[in-house]
């Protein structure tokens, strides 16, 4: 696949726009995209051409979340994204963790991958990526620019003592309820290893509010520790009563609409069709798309 200069050059600017917010060196910064220092000390100096191959530029692109296809999807800041961003705020100033648990499809993933780009130290771990123990330890630690080869053991005592080293990081884990349960144990460690100095969030649907609770009623080792150092409660912000929850969907669903709708219909007939389907903003996409 031949890419063209102008993708190029949009991960290059998408990659220099990301260093000011991480807190390591240039050399551990590259190392989470997967290049060397000296290479990215070449595309500082604005070199695109034969300095990686075109599958390192694709990965590299997929991690900053940009596509060969321009996507004119815009973020827009709904309930979700606007709670999302303050609990991350608060966790990160504060040191302090919580558990974000709530329905699929209102934007939480989008929200917090959105977020994390415009913060200092804030990193998001999709869990479903990296479900055993081994891969979810050294796919933190690629994830935070630090060499995840070697032992295991060494691997992850190395990623303890580096998160004590940065600059009140935050830690976004998403899918956590994806996780085995030995890797859960592992987050437990982790997070007694850096206690006051750090922030984390847990995010999740109903499937991880059900591991938590089942772990915790069957007196199974870790859970209501972790629950424990997690606040010890669950944030939901999709209401509970039917009406304020119908309310909340339109709000939400009407927002997104406005904001990306480029088809002739009108926006409250997308809205209304997914309400009647009690569809998600994952269905409003499709259905923006097939009007447009």
């Amino acid at each position: 696949m031949q890419l063209s200069e102008s993708y190029k050059t949009e991960v290059r600017a998408a990659l220099l726009q990301r260093r000011p917010n991480f807190g390591g060196t240039d050399a551990q910064f590259a190392k989470i995209y997967g290049i060397n220092g000296s290479v990215f000390s070449r595309l500082q100096k604005g070199e695109t051409e034969r300095i990686i191959s075109e599958s390192q530029w694709l990965q590299i692109g997929r991690e900053l979340g940009i596509g060969t296809q321009k996507s004119n999807w815009k973020a827009v800041r709904t309930k979700v994204y606007t709670e999302i961003e303050s609990s991350i705020q608060f966790c990160q100033k504060y040191a302090r963790s919580v558990v974000l648990v709530d329905a699929c499809g209102i934007g939480k993933t989008f929200s917090a991958r959105h977020i994390v780009k415009s913060l200092k130290n804030a990193f998001y771990i999709d869990c479903s990526q990296a479900k055993s123990k081994q891969l979810f330890i050294r796919y933190f630690a690629k994830t935070l620019g630090i060499d995840n080869k070697g032992k295991y053991v060494d691997v992850k005592e190395n990623l303890k003592y580096y998160i004590n080293q940065l600059e009140s990081p935050v830690f976004i884990l998403d899918e956590v309820g994806d996780l085995e349960y030995t890797a859960f144990l592992e987050l437990k460690e982790i997070w007694n290893a850096s206690d006051g100095l750090c922030g984390w969030m847990m995010m999740g649907a109903d499937g991880l509010r059900n591991k938590i609770q089942k772990g915790i009623n069957n007196k199974k080792v870790g859970f209501a520790e972790i629950f424990s150092r997690f606040s010890d409660e669950f944030i939901q912000l999709v209401p509970n009563g039917t009406d304020d929850k119908k309310a909340f969907y339109r709000e939400l669903l009407t927002q997104v609409a406005t904001a990306n709708h480029t088809g002739n219909d009108p926006v409250s007939k997308l809205v209304n069709q997914c309400l009647k389907k009690e569809a998600t903003l994952r269905h409003l996409e499709t259905l923006i798309k097939i009007s447009a």
